[in-house]
């Protein structure tokens, strides 16, 4: 895999499962207390530190960024799939999509009050994750809160095959929660609080909840 070559097969099998993707997550959040809790409590951070556009990135079909919006909240997606953002803007006509890859942010420095990134690192090889973290912290306001979920474990595995059946090319990556602490701490975040479920399942889940330092 040659140092982009991650972002074009990313592109690729997103929009290639762009539509089925969609139907298997539309109702997903209802299944999932944990993650609607995290939800709830980082629009109450955006809230608390004043309030403004939050920006979810790598949204995907845009079930998370319209929840976001049911609970108050000015949210906006960006993903790096074309089709992705489609669907999403079929789907939610009334919110925001737009096409942006994470490793070059097309937003304002300062331009957001609050930025999510739920699952939506799990593709991204770990040479890239500094850089992303980076612009995670240009474009956020001082003090303004990040939630990140990622796949918790170790490893890496290649998926060839994904929603609907339809082929995929992309590795997908676990990762422990010190590890991404310490990612974000380079970056100028502070990690606030770590919550992990799904333990005794085959892909468990963690999320941190981490803020913007006003200094590296």
């Amino acid at each position: 895999m040659h140092a982009d070559g991650w972002l074009a097969d990313t592109t690729t099998s997103y929009d290639t499962v762009a539509v089925s993707y969609a139907d298997h997550v539309r109702d997903a959040l209802a299944g999932e207390p944990y993650l609607r809790a995290s939800l709830g409590l980082f629009a109450d951070q955006v809230r608390a530190a004043g309030g403004g556009p939050v920006a979810d990135v790598g949204c995907g079909p845009g079930h998370v960024t319209a929840h976001l919006h049911k609970l108050g909240i000015d949210a906006f997606g960006v993903d790096l799939s074309p089709g992705m953002i489609d669907v999403a803007r079929r789907d939610h006509p009334d919110l925001r999509f737009e096409v942006s890859s994470m490793t070059d942010l097309d937003l304002a420095d300062g331009s957001v009050a609050g930025l999510l990134a739920f699952w939506s690192l799990v593709h991204v090889p770990d040479d890239a994750v500094p850089t992303i973290f980076g612009h995670f912290r240009r474009v956020l306001r001082s003090g303004g809160p990040l939630l990140l979920g990622f796949h918790l474990g170790d490893g890496s595995r290649l998926k060839t095959q994904g929603y609907g059946g339809h082929p995929m090319n992309v590795y997908v990556h676990r990762r422990q929660p010190g590890r991404v602490t310490a990612w974000l701490d380079d970056a100028g975040f502070t990690v606030e609080s770590q919550l992990l479920f799904d333990l005794d399942q085959n892909v468990p889940g963690a999320v941190l909840f981490a803020r913007r330092r006003s200094s590296l």
